[in-house]
């Protein structure tokens, strides 16, 4: 089973993404995979516009005040997530039409759909729970955040 904290990139969790746009949320998060080295400076720009386009044929605002846009590209070498976390909401069309609060940005190589999936399940199997959701949407640190997902993947109730 794949742990979130293999994927999350320590330098691309961000405690207050402080945009309530979308399209800015995304932008940032890429960012910071890009200056964390989890993706190359050269795709910056096509990852960006690959996550906006598929966001417009269908918003990956699961609900719940969560969500997870995601992108397979040649240039990934290594499956890694991105999370942001908002206070203020940010408007993602999710489908409860709810604000979402928390967002996980997965990138993975092209030629790993196995593992883009177990990743996908990895991150909605945590999110799925509302102690993670609620605690998650709490966090206002980068320590505060690893340790959730420590415990995430450790399958340890918060105390």
């Amino acid at each position: 089973m794949m742990k979130l904290s293999d994927i999350v990139v320590e330098g691309a969790i961000v405690p207050d993404l402080g945009s309530s746009e979308r399209d800015a949320t995304i932008s940032s998060l890429v960012d910071v995979l890009v200056s964390s080295g989890a993706a190359p400076e050269a795709v910056r720009d096509e990852l960006l516009e690959r996550l906006l386009a598929r966001e417009h044929k269908g918003s990956t605002g699961f609900g719940r005040g969560v969500a997870v846009p995601h992108v397979k590209h040649a240039g990934i070498k290594r499956m890694s997530a991105a999370i942001g976390l908002s206070t203020g909401g940010i408007e993602f069309n999710a489908l409860d039409k709810q604000p979402v609060y928390s967002v996980f940005l997965l990138l993975s190589p092209e030629d790993q759909p196995e593992e883009h999936l177990q990743a996908m399940e990895a991150i909605f199997k945590s999110l799925s729970k509302d102690t993670f959701r609620r605690f998650l949407r709490q966090a206002t640190s980068v320590d505060e955040v690893k340790t959730l997902l420590d415990e995430a993947d450790n399958q340890q109730p918060a105390s």
